[in-house]
């Protein structure tokens, strides 16, 4: 069990709490770059604060407050100029620093008005990278965004899938670190929704738990398996501080505020060799949904869905003082006093876990990959065909991790793997 007081600790992310002050310390993915393509001006709310997120005619992203500071009209709707963005209402217009740089009546019936250098707006750091565009909220200097290796992987079909899920991050990121849900909630599960008793899915026999520099391997034995598969010599990532890495796509568990979370993932598919080389020249996104409008219940056949499921039943904050946790939550247990001591360490003016400033070390971030000589060497047609992808699991050819995937999204998948 966990006490209220500590749980309040670890799930309560809004403006001057300690774990919002912890995770504002981090780059979190908000959007998708394609999205600005469209509209380049969004609405976004980031832990408890509402946000306007755009890219303005020179390309420079901007993350300021919600609202103008002349008559609180809502920025979201204001339109880009070549720097910045202006509001709608009267025209003001700010930088991506939150500044003030034109009032135009003010300057239209007085030409030497510095009024506007007097008025700045609440901004945070805006920046794109791997189809996405970040926010850090935190304070100076920033860290750097990291560079994650499958980034800079060639040869790839990327997409982006968003999902709001109503209920507390913390509980979408206690489910990183547990693998023994692979077995019931994705396996066993599934065979019970198909009408079928059985047979169930290979048991876990052995788990473990190991942390590294930018989060937690867990590593874990099934029935027929040993010591030699690569989920027990390398394993997945509880990714630092609100992700889960497979080895092949991350999911971000985005704190919109304390009972919502904004699910990002991003999904990496290795084209076959015979489709070598392929350039993806724009990331595509989709929004999925999670409830289906003519059962009224939550959508429980594809694997997040099922995810989304499990978080969402422990309420919208999980009542950790009357859980019971048993041996399979060691990770769970282990990930909980990490962020405690990061908090504490936050305290006497130390980085958190998994913070990156060296340039050199962000080159390309390497993280623990079962299937690394798959994701970088490819595979023949045959061997996808065949299923042997090295567990990735997303060369397959229909979409089995979220619901709704697009069909012009799905054609173009399927065109660039060869399907």
């Amino acid at each position: 069990m966990l006490e209220p007081d500590k749980n309040r600790l670890l799930t309560q992310v809004g403006p001057g709490t300690p774990m919002g002050d912890l995770m504002r310390r981090y780059w979190h993915p908000i959007a998708a770059m394609a999205e600005f393509d469209e509209t380049p001006v969004k609405a976004v709310r980031l832990m408890g604060e509402d946000l306007t997120v755009y890219r303005d005619l020179s390309g420079t992203y901007g993350l300021i407050d919600r609202h103008c500071p002349h008559r609180r009209a809502d920025l979201s709707y204001g339109f880009v100029e070549k720097c910045g963005l202006r509001c709608n209402y009267h025209g003001w217009a700010f930088d991506e620093t939150g500044q003030c740089i034109e009032q135009p009546f003010e300057q239209m019936v007085d030409a030497k008005s510095d009024y506007h250098s007097r008025i700045k707006i609440k901004a945070y750091k805006a920046q794109a990278q791997a189809g996405l565009v970040w926010a850090y909220m935190g304070p100076e200097p920033a860290p750097l965004l990291p560079n994650w290796e499958l980034f800079n992987y060639p040869n790839s079909f990327t997409q982006i899938v968003f999902c709001e899920v109503p209920c507390n991050w913390f509980q979408g990121q206690e489910n990183s670190i547990d693998p023994v849900h692979f077995e019931w909630m994705h396996d066993n599960w599934s065979v019970r929704l198909k009408g079928k008793t059985g047979p169930y899915a290979p048991a876990h026999t052995k788990i473990d738990f190991e942390e590294f520099e930018y989060g937690i391997q867990y590593k874990r034995i099934r029935q027929g398996s040993d010591e030699t598969s690569p989920l027990w010599t390398i394993g997945r990532v509880c990714l630092w501080p609100n992700a889960l890495f497979t080895g092949n796509h991350f999911e971000w568990r985005v704190p919109i505020d304390d009972e919502t979370t904004m699910s990002v993932a991003w999904f990496f598919s290795r084209v076959p060799q015979d489709r070598e080389p392929y350039v993806q020249t724009r990331i595509p996104y989709w929004y999925s949904w999670i409830k289906d409008p003519k059962t009224g219940r939550w959508v429980d056949n594809y694997i997040m869905n099922q995810d989304f499921v499990a978080w969402i039943g422990q309420g919208t904050v999980s009542d950790r003082w009357n859980e019971h946790l048993g041996r399979s939550d060691r990770g769970i247990i282990m990930m909980r006093k990490r962020f405690l001591a990061d908090l504490e360490a936050m305290q006497q003016g130390e980085d958190p876990k998994g913070i990156i400033r060296d340039p050199d070390a962000n080159k390309n971030v390497m993280l623990p990959i079962a299937a690394r000589k798959v994701l970088t060497e490819g595979l023949t047609r045959e061997d996808i065909s065949a299923g042997r992808d090295g567990m990735t699991g997303l060369s397959r050819p229909d979409f089995v991790w979220l619901v709704g995937q697009p069909d012009d999204v799905k054609r173009d998948y399927r065109e660039a793997m060869g399907f």
